[in-house]
């Protein structure tokens, strides 16, 4: 139990940061945000994306374009802001920190 729980905090900790990572990339519309997610293993559904892509817009980090489509009701696109670029520079940046520091912590082990 305790391993799990540690492994879903680390998992839900970098989620935000990976989804401005995949929409960065371009227009993006959430069934490819949760493609992207899931061949990365980060297993996602639409109930924890739809609440944090929300929460990502209404703090300025995305905007959405909706567009047309053929096979059904229009579809909501997801673009990165200005402040979005901004502060995901920032995630690589503490990434990056994070990314050494663990790997720094645990070289040593036996």
């Amino acid at each position: 139990m305790i391993v799990e729980n540690t492994q879903i905090q680390m998992r839900k900790g970098i989620l935000e940061y990976c989804i401005l990572s995949i929409i960065s990339k371009g227009e993006t519309y959430a069934s490819d945000i949760i493609a992207d997610l899931k061949k990365a293993q980060m297993l996602v559904v639409e109930g924890t994306l739809y609440p944090l892509l929300t929460r990502l817009k209404n703090n300025g980090l995305l905007t959405y374009n909706w567009v047309e489509s053929t096979s059904g009701p229009p579809r909501k696109y997801y673009v990165l802001s200005d402040e979005g670029r901004q502060v995901l520079a920032q995630l690589d940046k503490t990434w990056r920190e994070l990314e050494f520091a663990v790997h720094t912590a645990i070289a040593d082990r036996k």
